[in-house]
């Protein structure tokens, strides 16, 4: 059910992106202008999934229907008289969404599930955002202190860790 994103999910991995930043999102930042205007399945692709450095770390959970993805940062970097050399800082979960309509259906948890036996060790959430941080607690990641501010805003991202 959980496997490697190939081109043709794009406009599907867009859309739940999309979709999930207008609703979790919207309400905190209160940008219509990007909100409702920037933020656009076309552009998201253009501007960030379609990217090769990108898209070779995103995972999708697929029962027939694209429903959830997972983009996972820092897994290996290169390869060693033929082993796989993995990042020494650990793999950070750069995003994990689920399609609204298929949330609580166990999915997301497929996602971490599948993060975390890939070495998954960091990940950060928006600090307004509860309902992330308590899932990611819930899977084990806790707050260490670190904050830092999402870029372009004021708002600040928390630093989980497994």
């Amino acid at each position: 059910m959980i496997r490697k994103a190939k081109k043709e999910d794009l406009s599907r991995i867009a859309e739940i992106f999309v979709f999930n930043n207008r609703i979790n999102y919207f309400p905190i930042f209160q940008d219509a202008g990007y909100s409702f205007g920037e933020l656009q399945v076309v552009s998201v692709i253009d501007r960030y999934f379609s990217r090769d450095e990108v898209l070779r770390d995103i995972y999708v959970y697929d029962d027939g229907l694209v429903k959830g993805f997972l983009l996972l940062e820092g897994t290996e970097i290169g390869e060693c008289n033929g082993a796989v050399v993995v990042d020494e800082q650990g793999t950070e979960i750069g995003k994990l969404y689920v399609e609204p309509c298929f949330q609580s259906q166990h999915i997301g948890q497929a996602l971490i599930r599948f993060a975390i036996d890939r070495g998954a060790d960091l990940v950060w959430a928006l600090e307004k955002n509860t309902r992330a941080i308590a899932f990611y607690a819930r899977h084990g990641f806790r707050p260490t202190g670190e904050k830092k501010f999402e870029e372009g805003t004021t708002e600040y991202l928390v630093e989980l860790r497994r």
